[in-house]
Order: structure tokens, then C-alpha cells, then sequence
């Protein structure tokens, strides 16, 4: 899977093992994936274009460089909502194009309901984020929508991932990197990663039995 980028560091080996703990409390739980989405942000943008521009300093003119792009940030609602704070610390004048999916629990696939992008997106690059990278049946329809929307730049953030899910993902998506904190061993039955770290979204929002 070339298209894939596992993004090792200790510091986020060391808070995925606490956010996968069945004890981490939700609010712990919330501040680790706001971490998390943090350092990862620095490998999913490395390769952002820029474009030169000089700046007036307290002493003289210094050429320097911004970005040649706008960012779209794209959560999956509702889990990725936990992680756009650590997203807008890195790139606060990001623009955001909510998607929302939800799960059939009958038939494992993701469900479209909702969709809101700025007027610009197709200039814009687009960084969708999801805590979850499971089947990839809704991460191959929100890159669907994107790319029939005009976007051109698309790039996934996942925070785990299943090998199940990456696999048809490229199959349809080669194009689009995916970056993930890891890769987990398998789905099982119900379409929930193993070992993984339960339901993103109700440990998030405390909203799980």
C-alpha cells in the first residue's frame, strides 16, 4: 500500500496506548485525540506547495516562504468533531467541509446524510480526518463526493486502521495518501478494529452504554 504513511513517534506511540485503555476517562480520552491529530498534522502537510514572499522585519527585509494552498479540513461526523481542535492550532485559517456518514449496523456500511463545504472547495486542498479507519467504505465515499465536487488535493488522517479497510482503499483510491497513527490486526465480525480502541465517537462525547 503505497499510498500509505504510518507516522511513527514515540510521543505518539506513548498516547495511543493510553487512548486505546478501556479506564482513560473521556475527557483524558478527548485531550490524547486532540494530541494525537497534533503531531500527525506535521507528516499529512510535509508536502504542502509554497510560494516566496518577503516580510518586513523589526530590521530589514527577509525573504520567506507561506502556503501556495487554502486547507479544507473535512471531519466525518460525528468522532473526527474530536479532533479539529488540534487541526486549527496548526492551521487556524482553515476553512472546515463537514461530511457526515453514519453506520448501518445491519449492513456494516456507512450511510451519507450531510454535507456543508465552503464555496471554494475545489481550489482548496482537503484533509478529511476520522479516528477510525475501518471497512474504508466511508472513507471511499468521501473521497467520492470530493473528488465529484472538483477537489483535487485529497489526503486522509486516521488516527488507527484496519488493513481490511486500507487495502480497498487503495484499490479504488491510489491517489490519495492515507496517514495513520497505526495498523491494527484485523475487523472483526461486527466491523470494529482489533485490538483498536472501541467506538471513537461515543468515547469521545461520553455517549456509549
Amino acid at each position: 500500500m503505497q499510498n500509505v504513511h504510518v507516522i511513527n513517534h514515540p510521543l505518539i506511540e506513548h498516547k495511543l496506548a493510553i487512548l486505546r485503555d478501556s479506564k482513560t476517562e473521556p475527557f483524558h480520552f478527548r485531550l490524547l485525540v486532540d494530541e494525537i491529530s497534533y503531531l500527525m498534522l506535521f507528516e499529512a502537510t510535509r508536502d504542502l506547495p509554497l510560494k516566496p514572499v518577503e516580510v518586513q522585519t523589526p530590521v530589514a527585509v527577509a525573504k520567506a516562504q507561506k502556503l501556495a494552498t487554502s486547507v479544507m479540513i473535512c471531519p466525518i461526523l460525528r468522532a473526527a468533531l474530536g479532533m479539529l481542535d488540534g487541526i486549527f492550532k496548526l492551521i487556524p485559517d482553515a476553512s472546515v467541509g463537514f461530511l457526515g456518514f453514519q453506520r448501518n449496523e445491519t449492513t456494516l456500511e456507512a450511510e451519507f446524510y450531510y454535507a456543508k463545504l465552503p464555496a471554494d472547495h475545489a481550489s482548496r486542498t482537503a484533509i478529511i480526518i476520522d479516528p477510525m479507519f475501518a471497512t474504508g467504505g466511508t472513507a471511499i465515499d468521501a473521497v467520492n463526493f470530493l473528488k465529484a465536487k472538483g477537489v483535487k488535493d485529497i489526503r486522509f488522517l486516521a488516527l488507527v486502521s484496519a488493513p481490511e479497510g486500507l487495502n480497498k482503499f487503495a484499490a479504488v483510491h491510489p491517489d490519495v495518501p492515507v496517514y495513520t497513527a497505526c495498523i491494527d490486526e484485523k475487523l472483526n465480525e461486527n466491523g470494529y478494529i482489533v485490538p483498536g480502541l472501541g467506538d471513537a465517537g461515543d468515547r469521545v462525547f461520553n455517549t456509549g452504554n
